[in-house]
């Protein structure tokens, strides 16, 4: 059986994809997931990339879950840490400062 690649993808590239299609001749699961990803905040699928590249080379998160965070963009460390504990995963808060202030750049 060939094993499939799979790629992690921001909503913001998502959203930019879906973008170019034609909405006549795109189905229905298209059209309903545009509509969600409009609803999250607008930034650059490159912007979302390189802020990723960056969390994950702070050591704590996996590039996987640093997506997952930037779809979210947390405001807090409260709101962070939500995800890191269930991940089951203690994270010191500077690190936590840093990747705050990260995705507040790519929000920029």
């Amino acid at each position: 059986m060939k094993q499939k690649k799979v790629t992690v993808i921001s909503l913001a590239e998502v959203k930019a994809i879906l973008s170019k299609l034609d909405l006549e001749e795109a189905d229905q699961i298209q059209k309903r997931t545009l509509d969600y990803v409009k609803g999250f905040p607008d930034s650059t699928p490159k912007k979302v990339d390189s802020a990723a590249k960056k969390i994950a080379e702070l050591g704590s998160i996996s590039l996987e879950d640093a997506y997952e965070i930037l779809n979210i963009c947390p405001k807090t460390i409260p709101e962070l840490r939500v995800f890191t504990s269930g991940w089951k995963k203690l994270i010191p808060s500077e690190t936590l400062d840093e990747i705050l202030s990260v995705i507040q750049q790519a929000r920029d």
